[in-house]
């Protein structure tokens, strides 16, 4: 125990082990839903569904242990939302290329994730993100894992309008009010993993309400699919096509600021970012990232990605990269108890997601909007970030719109050089891709 505590510096972080693991569960129980969702999306191109529930379960493992042993930070990863639908409704379904050429790309994206992290780029782009704006990412991812844990539960659908309120009649929709007002009761109370008794609990009670069903003949244990219909089906016959190139630089554009925001927003909140708003080890953060996507292309999964919904475990007290390991080593233990997790229901981890929103945004009280050359770009990336569904987007707005504003204010010394490089790249991207 005690080289445990000292090789990931708990005392130092004012964590214990017991709070590590609690967290490291909390964050398992919030994303387990991507051991459903991933084969779900990745099987429309063909692939076998079994065999992508095995390579998404593996390689959650291998990035939260790189995370954790290699970073020591509370930032779990696997196969990203978002990432996997470009891959299989864009790239495959609506481009036409096979799934294996997909894969591909995404081995390509690892490798150049790599080679930018081995040589400081990524980094570079981190640090040049100006402390305002990194807590308006904060605040708007806050805002986004609330939209998410809205829209999953059913109480907000997409309409019409932009959104409007789901049937409120649905049993699910009672359960996740339920969990809502069960997970804040035990914040009031101030329980120690109030989220994971919260989703617990939330479980138990839908099984009366018919929302959780075990099913006849329902077993705890399984043996876990077999992985070989897509481990390393890698196709490099289209390599140096045009399309590859611009799939490639998509895939990159998309998992690079994703990471980069989440890293931002759980750091902020762990109070782990030094004076200068710089993330510590973030090399080691972004090598994590880029190992667990290269070794996901191979095992068969897409873009494998750090989760947002790793805050709920910094809201259950996770500071160090043990609270990571656990959520992998979870994972693991997932491919053998598949039937168990995949009855956890949606209105559970979407009530966990909603209080998790709210435990983000409180940073919005260190942003000083009376000064808006900052004002300004914060809100758009606050907002933007929800409502675009898109970590990525809201900071590329937040961030042309803050040169933009320093420029036209006659404030363009105070913008860094590689701030103005990466607006830039985020206009052409704006244009072109």
């Amino acid at each position: 125990m005690k080289s445990i505590e000292k090789y990931f510096n708990l005392e130092q972080h004012g964590s214990n082990i017991k709070r590590e693991i609690v967290a490291g569960i909390t964050i398992f129980m919030t994303m387990a839903y991507i051991l459903i969702v991933n084969p779900a999306v990745l099987s429309s191109t063909g692939m076998d569904k079994d065999a992508i529930f095995t390579a998404t379960a593996v390689s959650a493992f291998f990035g939260c242990i790189f995370m954790g042993l290699m970073a020591n930070l509370p930032i779990a990863l696997a196969p990203g939302m978002g990432l996997n639908a470009f891959f299989a409704y864009t790239v495959v379904i609506q481009m036409g290329y096979s799934w294996e050429m997909a894969l591909t790309a995404v081995f390509i994206e690892g490798i150049i994730f790599i080679l930018l992290t081995l040589f400081n780029i990524r980094e570079a782009i981190v640090r040049a993100i100006p402390a305002v704006m990194k807590l308006s990412i904060s605040v708007g991812i806050g805002l986004f894992i609330t939209t998410i844990g809205f829209v999953n539960s059913g109480i907000i659908v997409k309409g019409n309008a932009l959104s409007m309120l789901g049937n409120l009649h649905e049993p699910s929709v009672y359960l996740t009010l339920i969990s809502v007002m069960i997970c804040g009761a035990l914040l009031i109370k101030q329980v120690k993993g109030a989220l994971l008794i919260g989703i617990i609990a939330t479980t138990i009670i839908g099984i009366p309400l018919g929302v959780v069903t075990l099913g006849e003949g329902f077993a705890f244990f399984s043996m876990p699919p077999s992985i070989a219909p897509v481990f390393a089906k890698l196709d490099f016959s289209n390599i140096f096509s045009l399309d590859m190139l611009i799939i490639v630089l998509t895939f990159i554009f998309m998992d690079l600021f994703d990471t980069a925001g989440t890293l931002i927003a759980v750091c902020t909140k762990t109070n782990i970012i030094d004076k200068d708003g710089n993330i510590p080890k973030s090399k080691q953060a972004f090598l994590s990232d880029a190992f667990a996507t290269t070794l996901g292309a191979v095992l068969g999964t897409s873009t494998v990605t750090s989760f947002v919904e790793s805050a709920s475990g910094v809201a259950e007290g996770g500071r160090t990269g043990l609270t990571s390991i656990t959520t992998g080593i979870l994972f693991i233990l997932a491919l053998f108890f598949a039937p168990l997790f995949a009855i956890v229901p949606t209105a559970a981890t979407s009530a966990a997601l909603i209080i998790v929103g709210l435990f983000m945004i409180t940073l919005v009280t260190e942003i000083d909007f009376e000064e808006y050359r900052n004002a300004i770009p914060a809100f758009v990336t606050i907002i933007i970030t929800p409502l675009s569904y898109s970590i990525a987007d809201g900071i590329i707005f937040g961030v042309l719109s803050y040169v933009t504003l320093h420029m036209l204010s006659g404030d363009f010394r105070k913008v860094g050089f590689p701030l103005y490089i990466l607006a830039a790249v985020f206009l052409a991207k704006l244009i072109w891709l």
